[in-house]
């Protein structure tokens, strides 16, 4: 009976810090699998099954890796965080939706790493809306990517906070309706684009008011709309990249303001005008076979011919 006692005794001494304990902690670093679960602690030898399901088990600034090939869902996230598929197949298909919602804290980190993010697969069912949609974070890196067959943009960075960052490099992002990529978020964000690709879309990069962007060894080659364009208020930094084989829908550079600077870049076989509006150039681009050579090249003077070094 006095063993019963104490044993009851001890019980109620430690009763109220069991009670605190929380049930599972946040990991730093979580998985997910194919043939996973989410009802799973994500550890790597119990994996869960979405990227939904394992970044309420992440803490914030962890990774999400993912443990083999698999299809893990749409997300919405929420706080620094990095999706890490580089070892392996990771994809994100989805209908009717976004693949990747950001609206974070204004001072959060997100990395999308070796992703796979489709809008609709074989031409039937209903496309998803926008591959990757920023609404609020600080800074967003999106590395190794492809991101395609979206109803609206492929990449849109429309965050309401200033002072944001958006790095794209060695990404792909094709045959979405609107534009590829629109670089459209409050007042003052600054976007670097190093080897992106961004083919079969209505605009290669649409660069919106107080946007500044840099591009780098990239490509945007056939969209019906055109190449790039930037709106008043916009900057766009191009060099050593190619705006070629785009549509009438638009001149391959759309410049407002002699706000898009070119270097040392390709613009060619574009069906519609060189240029339109005041772009700027340094006179080492390269400018054939062209629809027009359009008007208000500065810096080197204007296009006189079709076929020339501006």
């Amino acid at each position: 009976m006095r063993r019963i006692a104490l044993l009851a005794l001890a019980i109620g001494l430690f009763a109220p810090f069991l009670a605190s304990a929380p049930a599972h902690a946040q990991a730093t670093r979580t998985w997910v699998s194919g043939v996973g679960d989410d009802a799973n602690p994500c550890s790597r030898t119990a994996p869960c099954k979405t990227f939904a399901g394992a970044i309420s088990k992440t803490a914030a600034a962890g990774e999400i890796d993912c443990l083999d090939p698999g299809g893990f869902g749409g997300i919405t996230i929420t706080k620094s965080i990095t999706l890490n598929c580089s070892a392996t197949l990771g994809s994100i298909l989805v209908a009717g939706t976004p693949g990747v919602t950001i609206n974070a804290a204004a001072t959060d980190r997100i990395v999308l790493r070796g992703l796979q993010i489709t809008g609709i697969a074989g031409g039937t069912g209903t496309a998803g809306t926008i591959g990757v949609r920023i609404l609020q974070a600080g800074t967003v890196s999106i590395e190794n990517c492809v991101v395609t067959q979206f109803a609206q943009q492929g990449i849109a960075d429309v965050r309401t906070n200033a002072g944001g960052q958006l790095y794209i490099k060695d990404t792909t992002v094709s045959l979405n309706t609107a534009a590829g990529i629109a670089v459209a978020g409050a007042t003052i964000n600054n976007a670097v684009f190093n080897n992106v690709i961004s083919v079969g879309n209505s605009l290669g990069l649409a660069t919106g008011n107080g946007n500044n962007v840099v591009i780098k060894r990239s490509v945007f080659d056939g969209n019906s709309g055109g190449g790039v364009e930037a709106d008043p208020g916009g900057q766009l930094d191009v060099d050593n990249s190619s705006i070629s084989g785009n549509g009438v829908g638009g001149a391959a550079v759309q410049a407002s303001s002699g706000n898009i600077r070119l270097a040392n870049s390709d613009i060619g076989f574009n069906l519609g005008a060189a240029f339109t509006g005041t772009p700027t150039s340094y006179g080492n681009n390269r400018v054939f076979s062209n629809g027009a050579g359009g008007t208000g090249v500065t810096g080197a003077g204007g296009p006189v011919s079709n076929l020339g070094e501006q």
